[in-house]
């Protein structure tokens, strides 16, 4: 008789507890929001709250000991030469990949909104996300290889004798050198591939959201398929297309693991950070480094808004 009680006596509980939430609704939907609420508050806003104050100390240059004292000397180096070259180089790189993904998934993606059906659809998709169930380090490993001066493409151009041209492009200044791997052409083919389906499937979601009836009205008004693509098809796809930038650009602009395996000497801004916190131990310039993708990355967020990129994401 007691378990019984004790287990009617639970139950009651709660049958109150809860009533009072359905009675509640709103406190219950505040209960289940705080976990996520307190953990974004405390560890990501934290951490970057953290990291943005850090960038207004400076490093002292005799003691090497962080000064706390409030000074903006740290975003000043930003504007020094070097420091410069770093973030151009990074917002180039980032710019190009962008465009080079654009330019690469658009056809992928426009064939498979209005063609892929079926079992090509899904192989589509499989297609597209295959590369993204590898280990990440695997995959640009597996570049270095295929990159490199004894790589199957160095071996491909040499069969097919057009080696000379590998050369040629390799001797171009600043973008080429000692072989693939080795240059910004070799990071840059590494960066295309890695994030490249981000690109394809908001830009797949957008094509897909053009009603059919637009392009058979277009037709009708005596439009060419030409004149239909840029007066129709692309103005509705590019937010399709600004949503996928904002990954490709976002993710190649603070990316350290690509430039470092396959890249030159001459570093890019992740690389800046990460030696700079570590080997260097100047943490108020690397928080300063870090505040400028994020800067960037804010106005180009704002800009993608008004665009209605979110609305495809």
């Amino acid at each position: 008789m007691s378990h019984v009680a004790t287990v009617e006596r639970r139950d009651g509980v709660l049958d109150t507890i809860s009533d009072f939430f359905v009675t509640h609704s709103k406190l219950l939907t505040f209960v289940l929001l705080l976990p996520p609420l307190l953990w974004i508050g405390i560890v990501y806003v934290g951490s970057l709250f953290a990291l943005l104050l850090q960038s207004f100390y400076s490093l002292d240059d005799f003691s090497g000991l962080v000064v706390r004292e409030f000074t903006l000397s740290t975003y000043a180096q930003l504007l020094e030469a070097s420091s410069l070259q770093i973030i151009l180089r990074s917002v180039l790189m980032a710019a190009f990949v962008t465009l080079a993904c654009a330019v690469i998934g658009f056809p992928v993606a426009y064939y498979a909104a209005r063609y892929a059906r079926g079992w090509t659809k899904a192989l589509f998709y499989l297609a597209v996300m295959m590369p993204l169930w590898s280990a990440y380090l695997v995959k640009i490993y597996a570049w270095k290889l295929i990159l490199a001066k004894e790589g199957i493409l160095t071996w491909l151009a040499e069969t097919v004798h057009l080696l000379w041209l590998l050369n040629a492009i390799l001797a171009v200044p600043v973008i080429g050198g000692p072989s693939l791997s080795f240059s910004y052409i070799g990071t840059f083919l590494v960066f295309v591939y890695v994030w490249i389906p981000y690109m394809i499937l908001p830009t797949q979601a957008a094509l897909e959201r053009v009603p059919v009836n637009y392009l058979e009205a277009s037709a009708d008004l005596g439009a060419d398929p030409r004149q239909t693509f840029w007066t129709v098809i692309f103005p509705l796809a590019l937010p399709g297309v600004i949503a996928g930038s904002i990954f490709t650009f976002s993710l190649t602009l603070g990316d350290y693991i690509v430039p470092t395996i396959v890249g030159n000497s001459r570093p890019m801004i992740g690389q800046a950070v990460y030696t700079l916190q570590g080997t260097a131990g100047d943490i108020p310039l690397a928080a300063a480094f870090t505040v400028v993708p994020m800067a960037i990355m804010g106005v180009y967020l704002y800009v993608a808004k008004r665009m209605g990129a979110f609305d495809v994401l």
